[in-house]
């Protein structure tokens, strides 16, 4: 009776050292490495036939790149291979640090100067979200962004979101402008007349407690719209 070989295992120690991720990282700085490599950190160690390089290309493959793994549910991630449910917990953790770092020092917050620097604080997190949620950008009187909130989470329409709890979160912080935010899960940015409805009802409020709503952006797959940019329900 014959016997199978054993399929080998490939390690990240099966490298040379100047390849290793860990002490490329470490010799040329992280923005050096491929997005496999830096997956490679986090999983730590690979699987029969893959290495952590490997397993992360593999992972990067299947869910269409870093935005289609962070879109991942947790539970779906937990099953691929090599992965489980320490692993999986270690990649939602690095994604959710790299979002809090761009608001954590107040010298170095963001600066909003149009429509395209608030939509690139939120297109890679939002496309990816599954069901509406509505975010507010929080900004001081020169529109530096003191916080990003989230408000609600479902349907954003005028008979279920409250506009005088919406701008608790304005007051609370003392911003001066706010920039409204939600998602299309469908992955069309497109305003409906309920956006543009809401976002009608919100600059009026804002007007009135001396708030400037400086716009609504929806976010699509990948994709943005600017309800101001458009005219859509500012011009009241």
């Amino acid at each position: 009776m014959s016997v199978s070989p054993q399929q080998p295992t490939y390690r990240i120690t099966d490298l040379a050292v100047e390849e290793r991720p860990r002490e490329r990282l470490a010799r040329l700085g992280a923005q050096s490495l491929s997005n496999a490599e830096l997956l490679a950190i986090l999983l730590r160690v690979g699987v029969p036939g893959e290495n952590a390089v490997q397993v992360g290309q593999r992972l990067l493959q299947q869910f269409g790149g870093l935005s289609g793994l962070q879109r991942a549910p947790f539970e779906e991630l937990c099953r691929q291979r090599g992965v489980g449910e320490a692993k999986a917990a270690q990649l939602k953790a690095a994604i959710e640090l790299g979002r809090r770092l761009l608001l954590e020092a107040p010298g170095e917050r963001p600066l909003i100067t149009s429509p395209a620097d608030a939509a690139a604080l939120l297109l890679y997190e939002m496309s990816a979200l599954e069901q509406e949620h509505l975010r507010l950008i929080l900004l001081d009187a020169r529109n530096r962004v003191l916080d990003i909130v989230e408000v609600y989470k479902g349907s954003v329409t005028s008979s279920q979101v409250h506009v005088g709890e919406l701008f608790k979160h304005v007051l609370r912080r003392s911003a001066v402008g706010v920039i409204l935010a939600h998602n299309h899960p469908s992955g069309d940015p497109t305003p409906s007349p309920e956006d543009v409805a809401i976002t009608r009802q919100i600059v009026q409020a804002g007007r009135l407690l001396n708030i400037e709503v400086l716009d609504h952006l929806i976010i699509g797959q990948g994709r943005w719209v600017s309800l101001k940019e458009r005219g859509l329900g500012f011009n009241v």
